[in-house]
């Protein structure tokens, strides 16, 4: 395990223990269910290879250089919870992609663009980000809460560019000169982590949400990070959110890392 996935899961795990445990005398209590719709307009980074086929060389590019429109997101969670048990399933969709003119965020083989090129780049990225698992409530309180987590996560993402280089590009050979790459990838990991919310104000309707986890397994590391502020209502609640989902791949993948990040906006119905 990797010297901060240690220290990270060292205080994840400290916490939950130190934690009083007033969760082993709630009573069994039915079932209550949450159900959360979120608006999410995150950005992305990440550096993606993708490798050659019929001679031609490999391609490497950042997104965060291309991509700067968000075609459709969307975010949602539904959590289940009896007594101090339950479990929660969360699922996040993304669909960017942008053009570049001009561009030199390129590399083909081991080596940048020469000095006098530049390319036209199409960079298209779908994406799902599944995290499901179960929860046991080790703080509960009436204006906090804290939840032990331990469950998995699943990346399901396909990338597709097409390039055109144009200028002094005389040293690039002909077939790298202007083509299109696709890669896909899916992979899995077991993340561990904390939940709750802290509330405050007279009468507590307003609270600070917080969820964070980490993971290792096919990815090198992942984490994900949530907080803001949300508000109850009857019904429920209304929160808005800065949420960051970040993967660090081993070698040899096509994608060596990814990152999304940025607020959302979610109703969170309760029954």
């Amino acid at each position: 395990m990797q010297p901060r996935i240690a220290r990270i899961s060292f205080a994840l795990c400290a916490a939950a223990l130190l934690a009083p445990a007033v969760a082993g005398a709630q009573a069994a209590d039915d079932w209550k269910f949450t159900a959360s719709l979120y608006g999410y307009l995150p950005s992305i980074s990440g550096k993606t290879a993708f490798p050659g086929s019929g001679g031609a060389g490999s391609v490497t590019i950042d997104a965060q250089t291309i991509i700067e429109s968000l075609k459709f997101t969307f975010m949602g969670s539904i959590e289940a919870r009896k007594g101090p048990w339950g479990g929660l399933t969360d699922v996040l969709y993304v669909d960017m992609g942008d053009a570049r003119s001009g561009s030199r965020d390129l590399s083909i083989g081991n080596a940048g663009l020469p000095a006098g090129a530049s390319a036209s780049v199409d960079l298209d990225v779908k994406g799902w980000v599944w995290t499901f698992g179960g929860t046991y409530r080790a703080v509960s309180r009436p204006a906090y809460s804290l939840d032990v987590l331990g469950g998995a996560r699943m990346l399901d993402l396909k990338q597709s560019m097409n390039w055109t280089l144009s200028g002094n590009v005389g040293p690039v050979p002909v077939v790298d000169r202007a083509g299109s790459r696709a890669t896909d990838l899916q992979n899995w990991d077991l993340v561990l982590g904390v939940k709750g919310r802290a509330g405050f104000g007279a009468g507590k309707p307003w609270f600070v949400p917080y969820y964070l986890d980490i993971g290792t397994g096919e990815s090198s590391f992942t984490w994900q990070a949530m907080t803001g502020l949300g508000y109850s209502f009857g019904w429920g609640d209304i929160v808005g959110a800065w949420r960051y989902i970040g993967y660090d791949m081993k070698s040899g993948k096509a994608v060596e890392r990814l990152d999304f990040n940025g607020p959302g906006l979610a109703a969170v119905f309760r029954w």
